[in-house]
């Protein structure tokens, strides 16, 4: 039997999880992993470095995606970097993206502050074709669930990365045999709405302004206060005042 050639691009802990869980698959599923293309994040200190689980497994990184080689699946998890045509190209049977939030409401970065930040009550995560533009290709898999009240954004995002790893596992054997139907994203615009949002966002949507009331300066802590970035504040003539939570007793 021909082995499928897949090419995985990753980072962060769900690219990690996802990739070992892929690895042990290789001989059931009937697939080889032909190349990991990764970016070191320091934040996670020594934890979840895809550089040293590929090389542990004999799997050959490539350092750039204009070298990545030619491959059956080009699988994405977290990855930071725009695929333009060549890249996306090099996949014959299709290009795949886990975008960690419900498409088409939101693309691009900073998905959980927004969803808590425009009060909703439904978030998700989504497996869809990788086109030149960012999270738009049709999708392919999709999984949804509903947001807890005074959801805090740590919480939203654990919610998330566990229902993408599940998603990921659940749906890996299909987009290995090719069964899949794709649909586009524009059918769902009317009944979802999208945007598209950018990471340099973030600085503006920190500031807490003195005048809020209760509920919108709870609603933005809430939606900014991640563990291991800088923390929601006010401007106090000229000076940050941040805002921090107390950890539970």
């Amino acid at each position: 039997m021909i082995l499928k050639k897949i090419i995985y691009l990753g980072s962060k802990p769900i690219g990690y999880e996802c990739l070992e869980w892929m690895i042990g698959q290789r001989e059931e599923l009937h697939f080889e992993i032909t190349g990991v293309l990764t970016q070191s994040r320091r934040e996670f200190g020594g934890a979840h470095v895809l550089e040293a689980l590929a090389a542990k497994h004999g799997i050959p990184l490539i350092d750039h995606p204009d070298n990545i080689p030619a491959c059956d699946i080009l699988y994405s998890v977290q990855y930071h970097r725009i695929l333009n045509q060549q890249h996306i190209a090099k996949a014959r049977q299709i290009a795949v993206n886990l975008h960690m939030a419900p498409l088409p409401e939101y693309r691009g970065s900073n998905q959980f502050s927004f969803a808590i930040l425009d009060n909703k009550t439904e978030f998700g995560t989504t497996i869809h074709q990788i086109d030149t533009r960012i999270d738009h290709g049709s999708i392919l898999f999709q999984e949804r669930f509903p947001i807890p009240g005074d959801c805090w954004v740590h919480d939203l995002y654990e919610l998330t990365r566990s229902a993408s790893a599940r998603l990921f596992k659940n749906t890996l054997p299909k987009i290995v045999a090719n069964d899949y139907d794709p649909v586009p994203q524009e059918e769902l615009v009317a009944l979802y709405g999208t945007s598209l949002h950018f990471r340099n966002e973030m600085d503006q949507l920190k500031i807490i302004e003195l005048g809020w009331d209760k509920e919108r300066t709870e609603r933005y802590i809430r939606a900014t206060s991640m563990p291991g970035f800088e923390p929601p504040y006010c401007l106090i003539d000229g000076r940050k005042v941040y805002f921090t939570v107390e950890p539970p007793q």
